[in-house]
């Protein structure tokens, strides 16, 4: 099952059309980069503007996702903090026009 375009000229041939049903029921799958409001994702997903989740979000970083959690050495932490290298940062105008950003 694959999805197609409305306009069948938009996809030289079947090999251009990578949205396919997923292994997991009620899914659907695409192999590649998907922009909203850009043409130019430059990421696995690029969203120019708001997003609303009506759900949970799950990273890598969830501790629903980790084992064997331990507390660490508090100074020696503390230690590689003070090592750290801290900037600040302005947009470059191209970029910040492209995103959408007003404060740069």
């Amino acid at each position: 099952f694959f999805f197609q375009a409305s306009n069948p000229g938009q996809f030289e041939n079947d090999s251009d059309v990578l949205w396919q049903r997923g292994h997991v029921p009620e899914t659907i799958a695409y192999h590649g980069r998907v922009g909203i409001n850009t043409d130019a994702p430059d990421e696995a997903l690029v969203v120019c503007g708001n997003a609303k989740i009506m759900g949970r979000v799950m990273h890598p970083s969830d501790s629903r996702a980790k084992q064997n959690i331990q507390e660490v050495d508090t100074n020696e932490q503390l230690r590689r903090i003070t090592q750290m290298r801290l900037v600040e940062y302005d947009y470059k105008p191209e970029f910040a026009s492209v995103m959408g950003i007003k404060n740069t």
